[in-house]
């Protein structure tokens, strides 16, 4: 009886478990982490700056050459 238990939990337990183990660390690495979360904050941050920048070569420009976007 015991070895029939052993059988058991070889062939249907154990692989189940192992599953169930890799599922749970693969949902956990699908998560954001927070220095990657910082690291995004960051970025967005950085490029509203260089964003208003580009807006304000833009208008610097339109200011002394209307017709520069032309010669693009």
């Amino acid at each position: 009886m015991g070895e029939l238990a052993i059988i058991l939990f070889l062939t249907v337990l154990a692989p189940l478990i192992v599953v169930f183990h890799f599922i749970t660390k693969w949902k956990q690495t699908r998560e954001i982490s927070r220095d990657d979360e910082a690291m995004l904050e960051e970025l967005w941050e950085l490029s509203q700056r260089l964003e208003e920048r580009i807006e304000t070569l833009e208008r610097i420009l339109d200011d002394h050459g209307p017709d520069w976007r032309k010669n693009q």
